[in-house]
């Protein structure tokens, strides 16, 4: 029990970096001694140091270490990146024993950073709240493992299943909602349009009504017909434009040339080029249902405003999925979807 008390503190900390360490994962670290907490830390940023470092710089007394624990929320690392690893750190610095919530499955680690601690003589033990470990970096493990970003589908729709009215914008859902979604966009890597959506909404798609890094933003665009002076293009963010015609860096935007045959695999395999790990797809309909029936999702959110009856507009996505999460924000309602629970 222990363990997974500490554990559980690593997780703390590690989210306090979300939507900040991309490419790298969440990880936070916990140093114990004689049942007391001397050092912490987390990985704040990507080129910055691990976790286990800012913990072990935490540590005011380093005398201590070598009887203390070192707890992680991820196996520690074991190749030189833009820091050395980590596992030869705690290797040099001699703790007592190494405490692991997940492994790692990324190839330049999976069980390396643990073999370098145990033959080293050092105690290590892997799998406390492995579960709540792998759910933090849910993120990270999907883009390794399935060599593609995390998928999330959102959308808003009224009471009577609309997500506009006549065709054209309307606003459904309420400012805390809002907000919730700008945190939404802080804390994840990119968001995706189509052409369609773009057209109709000219979106920024950045964050505004709460403090974060905006995210990178996706356009699918065949045929380039949303105009360069929307605000899509504009210089704040860095922004992918997916299209049939051109492939070209111009400042923060990149065309980037895609087939439409295999359309969904194709840009699959451009966003793992890319070193997209995670993806909000919030429009339109014609897209959100694309991924809806290749069942490729790993998280839908809907938001409903119930009170709301628009009579006529673009028909929500057809989605029957059993919600495993509702929550009520004042009139609207926001349902979340895990696909692993639908499947299972």
């Amino acid at each position: 029990m222990q363990d997974e008390f500490y554990i559980k503190r690593c997780i703390e900390l590690a989210q306090k970096a979300l939507g900040k360490t991309y490419p790298n994962p969440l990880v936070g670290s916990v140093i114990v001694h004689n049942g007391e907490i001397i050092g912490e830390g987390y990985h704040h940023k990507a080129g910055e140091n691990h976790a286990e470092i800012n913990a072990i710089n935490s540590v005011q007394d380093k005398s201590l270490i070598p009887e203390s624990t070192i707890y992680v929320s991820l196996e520690p690392c074991a190749h030189y990146g833009k820091t050395p690893p980590c596992a030869l750190k705690i290797k040099e610095l001699g703790f007592k024993k190494v405490v692991i919530g997940a492994m790692d499955s990324h190839d330049k680690v999976n069980g390396k950073g643990k073999k370098i601690i145990q033959d080293a003589g050092i105690e290590a033990v892997s799998g406390v709240l492995e579960k709540e470990c792998i759910e933090l970096n849910k993120r990270f493990f999907t883009y390794h493992e399935k060599k593609r970003p995390y998928i999330i589908l959102k959308w808003a729709e009224s009471g009577d299943g609309f997500l506009d009215k006549d065709f054209k914008p309307y606003s459904i859902s309420n400012s805390l909602v809002n907000q919730f979604v700008h945190q939404l966009r802080a804390d994840e890597h990119a968001i995706l349009v189509g052409t369609q959506t773009a057209l109709n909404d000219n979106p920024g798609l950045t964050v505004r009504n709460v403090e974060g890094t905006n995210p990178v933003r996706i356009l699918i665009d065949f045929d380039l017909k949303v105009p360069q002076d929307f605000r899509i293009y504009n210089n704040e963010a860095k922004t992918l434009i997916f299209n049939s015609k051109k492939e070209s860096d111009e400042n923060n935007i990149r065309f980037i040339k895609i087939e439409k045959e295999n359309f969904l695999q194709n840009l699959m395999n451009a966003l793992y080029k890319e070193q997209i790990q995670s993806v909000i797809i919030e429009g339109g309909s014609f897209t959100l249902q694309q991924f809806i029936s290749a069942n490729l999702w790993d998280e839908a959110i809907v938001i409903k405003n119930e009170n709301l009856k628009l009579e006529n507009g673009t028909k929500a996505p057809d989605f029957q999925f059993k919600a495993g999460k509702i929550s009520e924000f004042r009139d609207n309602t926001i349902s979340t979807y895990y696909y692993n629970f639908n499947k299972n």
